[in-house]
């Protein structure tokens, strides 16, 4: 099993067990659409189904307008008020369709960034 150090870049979300799916899925969403780098921490099961569900939610966000989502899921360990935790970190990666909208040379949807 590997294990990374704690990801705290001011891109990664934070997600727990009481986040709102569907808020996490319009920042991820916004994110994405603006072609930010988007990463998401979770720790405990409870923070993870909500992290999942909002992957999920967002995928329906972009699809319509020609972006794909995928998600790689990997170990971090972290520290939370003095205690090494283990957190389930996700890396989202954005893909943009060619023909479901107009994509400049760099694959980002140029609709998106009007």
């Amino acid at each position: 099993m590997q294990t990374s150090e704690q990801h705290s870049g001011t891109n990664c979300l934070k997600v727990s067990s009481k986040s709102s799916p569907a808020s996490v899925a319009g920042a991820i969403a916004g994110m994405v659409k603006d072609g930010v780098p988007v990463e998401m921490q979770a720790v405990g099961a409870g923070a993870v189904n909500q992290a999942i569900k909002a992957i999920a939610i967002s995928r329906g966000f972009l699809s319509p307008v020609g972006i794909e989502i995928a998600c790689i899921p990997s170990f971090a360990d972290i520290i939370i008020d003095g205690e090494y935790r283990t957190a389930i970190h996700f890396a989202i990666k954005a893909q943009y369709l060619r023909g479901a909208a107009d994509i400049d040379s760099d694959g980002f949807a140029s609709s998106l960034l009007d």
